[in-house]
């Protein structure tokens, strides 16, 4: 087996060298900080996604493994997250009970058929793919996930029953109506444990901040039980979780559900990717690592699989963990292995305990990973910069609201490829002419002060010329002829046109044979090689005229000089060429 081919199967390889006794102390460190933050964020993840707390942890032990042995960044932390949880819930509920056994089955089917096409994108190159899905869906999205979260949140920040399922506007309402049901005491708790994370963070920003919230918010519950009762208080706690690893398991999913499911595993798995390579890229500009985008699909997939078959749901890099994760001193991928390995030894030794975490603590968590998600800054940045970019991220934020989060996705994804499309199907052309007054006769914009030739039109195209396009440069070829009959000859500086395809070489082909029958040519000036090698085979050069075509600005003055008509250079006082000059003006006698 040649090294390549080791590297593609093997890809953990390339950083195994870096480790040793030092890198060990390093990453384990880190990794014992990363199982202890994972704690509380699995449950709460978990119960977002309308599961059994477990399965939050099983998705940080099997798939964070996975995801670290054959993902591309040496820092990035994978398992569950916010948006991912929330999305969980959103495609599962109305299709089945939250939290029984055919819910737990469809969500690891979820992230079985999300990590399977994430996979296949990786094995075929496609990780450009993700380059498609523009920030402003990216912000608009996550923004749109966080109010999701926060408003989800409300019936356990309050105590105020909301059943299972309720959408967005249902569990305002309901809320609103009753007001009067608000339990003091499990306000209190959350209150406590958002409190304490928020000054940990200012001041001690190094801490864990989520565990000791966790820690605050327990300390508050079992004083205000202890003080008022629990039938007064209406503090409720987590189920006591089982002392057990991740069961290996196939999902088993009725095959008609499947066909539901595959939609919504295609928008889990654009978002999951697109998180995923947001997040390792964002930790590489800190490390000036190299991220191979086809590699993270790879290994965000087969980490997707794993949870899938350890009863898991979908699952990404976590932004909440990977920063942490480098600022600890990890090293290497092994941190995050670490971290699985320590968490699994965690919920054999301690997972009763789970029984004294509060849901109103779970609840502040929750609150304050769905308020992270909303970048107000980036947010009035992008409306104030950019308008239409601003405009799909308000409509993708509005959709995610609105929606199914699949659809949110697809939608934003949509409007951000019309807005791209739109504003390249208009290239700028303007109209140029030679500076008398620099030796070199560069050429710049028309003015008052610089006048044009009376006989060739000078013409950039700032932009590529494709289907999409077509029309507005036909339209701008349309304009100069009845405007300016008399140049019959038109110049087109093309240096900046990217690209051509079969309807924009057809759209020059039949520019070129209308000037010709007018009296007049086309030519071409500065063609990029990829533009040249289409024209190419398109036999486009050949309907133009390979003599139309030129490398040099020089030349193709020169060669369109020879073909006007000399008697209205005589008349002409414009003298712009430098050829004009030795062409004898007409006498005025």
């Amino acid at each position: 087996m040649n090294r390549q081919l080791q590297l593609r199967l093997f890809p953990f390889l390339r950083w195994w060298p870096r480790v040793d006794r030092h890198s060990v102390r390093a990453d384990l460190a880190a990794g014992l900080v990363g199982a202890l933050m994972v704690l509380p964020q699995g449950l709460a993840f978990a119960t977002l996604a309308g599961l059994p707390p477990a399965y939050g942890l099983y998705c940080a032990i099997v798939p964070t493994i996975v995801a670290a042995l054959y993902g591309s960044s040496l820092h990035t932390v994978s398992g569950p997250t916010n948006a991912l949880s929330l999305m969980t819930f959103a495609a599962l509920a109305p299709l089945a009970m939250p939290g029984s056994g055919e819910y737990v089955q469809m969500a690891a089917a979820l992230a079985l058929l999300a990590g399977l096409f994430m996979l296949a994108l990786g094995a075929l190159r496609l990780g450009l793919l993700v380059n498609f899905i523009s920030q402003p869906v990216i912000v608009g999205f996550t923004a749109g996930a966080g109010v999701l979260i926060l408003v989800s949140q409300l019936g356990p920040l309050t105590g105020i029953e909301v059943p299972a399922g309720t959408s967005m506007a249902g569990t305002l309402v309901r809320v609103l109506e009753r007001l009067g049901e608000i339990r003091p005491a499990v306000v209190a708790v959350a209150t406590v444990t958002v409190l304490v994370s928020w000054g940990v963070r200012r001041l001690r920003p190094r801490w864990p901040s989520v565990v000791l919230a966790m820690l605050a918010g327990v300390a508050a519950a079992v004083a205000l039980n202890a003080a008022f009762g629990v039938a007064t208080t209406g503090i409720a706690m987590l189920d006591p979780i089982a002392r057990r690893l991740p069961p290996l398991s196939w999902p088993h999913v009725d095959p008609r559900v499947l066909g539901q499911l595959s939609g919504v595993a295609v928008a889990v798995a654009i978002v999951s990717l697109t998180q995923s390579v947001s997040i390792a890229k964002a930790i590489a500009l800190r490390t000036g690592q190299r991220i191979d985008g086809n590699q993270e699909f790879i290994g965000q997939g087969l980490s997707n699989i794993a949870a899938g078959l350890f009863s898991g749901f979908p699952t990404s890099a976590s932004v909440n963990r990977s920063g942490p994760n480098l600022e600890a001193g990890a090293v290497t991928p092994m941190a995050a292995v670490f971290s699985g390995v320590l968490l699994a030894a965690i919920v054999l030794a301690f997972a009763p305990l789970v029984a004294w975490l509060p849901l109103p603590a779970v609840a502040g968590v929750l609150c304050l990973a769905g308020w992270s998600l909303i970048d107000v800054g980036r947010i009035r940045a992008t409306l104030r910069v950019s308008p239409p970019e601003g405009g799909v991220l308000l409509l993708t934020l509005v959709a995610t609201l609105l929606m199914r989060l699949e659809v949110a996705v697809l939608i934003g994804v949509a409007a951000s490829l019309v807005l791209y499309l739109n504003r390249t199907s208009r290239p700028t052309m303007q109209s140029l002419v030679p500076d008398a007054l620099d030796p070199e006769r560069p050429l710049t914009p028309v003015a008052p002060d610089r006048r044009e030739c009376p006989q060739l039109k000078i013409l950039s195209v700032e932009g590529s010329i494709y289907f999409g396009a077509v029309n507005h440069v036909a339209m701008h070829f349309d304009t100069l002829r009845e405007f300016s009959p008399a140049r019959k000859h038109l110049l087109l500086v093309a240096r900046n046109v990217n690209f051509v395809d079969v309807a924009g070489a057809d759209l020059l082909v039949s520019e070129a044979r209308r000037r010709v029958a007018d009296g007049g040519a086309l030519y071409l000036y500065g063609l990029r090689p990829q533009v040249a090698g289409f024209l190419q085979r398109d036999d486009g050069f050949e309907a133009i005229g390979t003599r139309r075509v030129f490398d040099s600005k020089n030349a193709a003055i020169a060669a369109i000089f020879a073909r006007l008509d000399p008697q209205v250079c005589r008349r002409c006082t414009a003298r712009i060429f430098y050829e004009c000059q030795q062409v004898e003006p007409v006498s005025e006698d």
